[in-house]
């Protein structure tokens, strides 16, 4: 008889309780922050930013920031769902070592969760390139509003925590410099054609060998920066889990896979495990 995969992440997480748990963007979903995916791994949306074009041209940092603008109070309002918290339940009930999430929210954090890493940065956060000082998100929207008579009004809300927005407003889009040097504020994530710090991969690496075990929560694995876990994990022969409803890059090789939604998954984890 064929154990049905809750019983077998039950099971897992009893035999693994150091596992080291990945989340990607679908843990966010019912938070109402968009997954940049569909359910077969297809994009959704435009091509996203590229680091390289954030840095050189002006005309994508407009861009950038009149999107962002429109996006941010919603992913700065947004509550962690049912999800985040029985992870952070999981966590205060001695399961799972560290959390690494591909995500940018925080909404991890705010559920109560204290190991965690942030694979791709912070989008609270805004970054100087030429000083390197560091300010608060909801300071740079304020910044916006004084900078610009005209601003945009919020159309569909995208992935990063933008939104999409007319280009006849990003034409005349004001972004405002470094209050310190005058340099070029950046979102403090990783963008696409950024990489992760080497140390922070390491780290990640060494926490996965630590504990012999990963689990993989709501991602579609496409960007390599989170399948090389999946890779490492495959490689050194440790049991490889995820909860997923839709198909991953590394579905060949887990040893384990729910096809279940993540939140409802978790709760039974909880359920099980903790209360």
């Amino acid at each position: 008889m064929v154990q049905d995969p809750s019983t077998a992440l039950r099971e897992f997480l009893l035999a693994n309780p150091r596992t080291v748990i990945l989340t990607g963007a679908g843990i966010s979903l019912a938070s109402g922050i968009p997954t940049y995916r569909d359910s077969s791994g297809k994009w959704q949306r435009n091509d996203p930013i590229q680091h390289r074009d954030f840095v050189d041209k002006p005309a994508s940092r407009q861009r950038y920031w009149a999107r962002s603008y429109a996006g941010w109070p919603a992913v700065g309002k947004a509550q962690p769902n049912t999800a985040h918290r029985a992870l952070a339940r999981l966590e205060e009930a001695g399961y799972g070592s560290l959390l690494v999430t591909q995500n940018v929210d925080r909404l991890h954090q705010r559920a109560g969760s204290q190991r965690v890493i942030d694979l791709h940065g912070r989008l609270d956060s805004v970054v100087c390139l030429s000083c390197g000082e560091k300010s608060e998100r909801a300071l740079m929207q304020q910044r916006l509003i004084e900078s610009n008579s005209t601003l945009p009004s919020p159309g569909e809300l995208a992935p990063d925590g933008d939104a999409d927005v007319p280009d006849e407003v990003i034409a005349d889009f004001v972004v405002p410099p470094c209050a310190s040097c005058g340099g070029v504020l950046k979102p403090n994530v990783v963008f696409f054609g950024d990489s992760v710090p080497r140390d922070t991969v390491s780290e990640i690496f060494a926490a996965i060998d630590a504990a012999g075990a990963l689990l993989v929560i709501g991602s579609s694995l496409m960007v390599y920066s989170g399948f090389r876990f999946c890779r490492h994990a495959h490689q050194a022969s440790y049991p490889l889990a995820c909860i997923n409803p839709g198909a991953t890059r590394a579905d060949e090789l887990f040893t384990l896979k729910s096809e279940a939604d993540c939140a409802r998954e978790l709760l039974g984890l909880v359920r099980a495990l903790v209360d």
